[in-house]
């Protein structure tokens, strides 16, 4: 069974109060409605999702941040006469009782507002009332209110709503000259004929249809084709049939990678890839399944993306070799984030402590596979044939000085791949490559 009070309150943690909504009066109704109620059956499992959802007659379910922050908006503090336009599912609505004293809500569409009504009576919400009618017009049977919140996207604030407002009272509405790209506005009414307005964020609603907002014609084949920032019916199954087959654990070091490793079986090489770029998370699972890889794989080299004279100096670090400490820093260029973090540092050291039991031929190597580092990298060809092969240093040395003119700067060689001119130096850059290549063996013998 879903838990779904848990959800609520890791929902209303993360998605609401850890982007600065202050209220106690919101963060507490937030945490009090049941928002699974208020979507169709077959979605409530994304319920506390961070996003709209898809209900009935092309409209949607807000997201619930959005609900949060326009509320937040209209500055209630209990015991309010709130009117809201656009009732949809009724879930704003019923959140605004949680504050309000009475909450009366408009809905255009005749089935949405008598499913919101019949879910807002189930959940024993006396305090909201339903009507079926042109939310632009307001409701001023009741008026005027102490807030007034309007859930789509009008190209103007009607002047009924306005209308309807106390002196003092506030309006939320979101506000733009295109139907999908608005601006949440905030009105207060100062005077008899006096507003004062403020604009709060961007915001992307359904378009406010009626006859203070946008023309009926074709609005609802419209928003029936517009999907953006909602769950798919494609992304649902999507995500049931992720759910099918993930294997979930609790915690990175207990959780069960033997499944994992079944399923390598006698590979040689495993491609753990992008990603693992990421959160501490990614990159402590990762050198988890590395270790276990090591462990009882019998696996015996490390190939990272990053520039290999870097990993070089963690190479030798972690196979004991003995070698001069460098005067640059390793991984001090782009993306340091991803090798040069504690993370990284904790495997490392965990590297060097398992190698040192072991034969020198057989330890565990670390290699780099990236070229990125152009400069670093001649200048490490180039030192390591003027020990071993001075002729061949002074060969080296002629030929990438074609590519001198972008070695430490980036942009020119940038410049260079878009015209072309690199190329003049593949030749000399292939022919140095296939010298060493030739000679490899004698090197070997030279520096073991």
């Amino acid at each position: 069974m879903t838990n779904f009070v848990e959800l609520r309150k890791q929902m209303v943690a993360h998605q609401i109060a850890s982007r600065g909504i202050k209220s106690s009066l919101v963060l507490d109704a937030m945490n009090a409605v049941p928002r699974e109620a208020f979507v169709p059956g077959e979605l409530q499992e994304f319920a506390y999702e961070d996003t709209p959802l898809p209900i009935d007659e092309g409209q949607t379910i807000s997201q619930p941040y959005i609900v949060a922050l326009m509320t937040e908006a209209l500055h209630l503090v209990g015991g309010e006469k709130v009117l809201e336009v656009g009732a949809g599912s009724g879930y704003a609505a019923a959140v605004l009782a949680e504050i309000a004293e009475e909450v009366y809500t408009i809905e255009r569409l005749g089935k949405i507002a008598s499913k919101a009504a019949s879910t807002i009576k189930s959940l024993g919400y006396e305090n909201v009332h339903v009507l079926h009618s042109d939310g632009t017009q307001g409701w001023a049977e009741h008026a005027p209110y102490d807030a007034i919140v309007v859930a789509a996207g009008g190209p103007s604030i009607p002047e009924s709503l306005k209308k309807q407002l106390k002196i003092g009272g506030r309006l939320v509405i979101p506000v733009g000259d295109q139907e999908r790209v608005q601006e949440l506005v905030r009105v207060t009414r100062t005077g008899e004929l006096d507003y004062e307005q403020e604009d709060i964020a961007g915001v992307r609603f359904v378009p406010l249809i009626g006859e203070e907002g946008w023309s009926p014609e074709n609005k609802s084949i419209e928003i029936k084709k517009d999907s953006e920032n909602l769950l798919s019916a494609r992304d649902i199954h999507l995500v049931q049939e992720l759910n099918n087959v993930v294997e979930p654990f609790a915690d990175i070091e207990t959780a069960n990678l033997d499944p994992l490793l079944d399923r390598i079986g006698d590979a040689r090489v495993v491609l753990m890839g992008e990603a693992t770029h990421g959160t501490k998370e990614f990159y402590e699972m990762r050198s988890r399944i590395t270790k276990k890889l090591i462990e009882e794989k019998g696996f015996n080299f490390i190939a990272i993306e990053g520039d290999w004279p870097d990993a070089a100096r963690l190479d030798n670090y972690v196979r004991h070799v003995d070698c001069p400490v460098s005067e640059w820093t390793a991984f001090a260029r782009f993306p340091i984030w991803m090798w040069r973090n504690k993370s990284v540092r904790k495997f490392v050291d965990w590297l060097h402590e398992y190698n040192k039991n072991i034969v020198s031929k057989s330890r565990v190597a670390f290699y780099g596979l990236d070229l990125y580092s152009l400069y670093i990298s001649i200048d490490a060809v180039l030192k390591y044939l003027d020990d071993i092969d001075p002729k061949a240093a002074s060969i080296a040395r002629e030929r990438y000085g074609c590519l001198s003119p972008w070695q430490k700067d980036p942009a020119t060689y940038g410049r260079a791949a878009t015209s072309g001119i690199y190329q003049s130096c593949e030749q000399e850059v292939i022919d140095m490559l296939v010298d060493i290549l030739r000679k490899r063996q004698d090197y070997t013998e030279y520096d073991g």
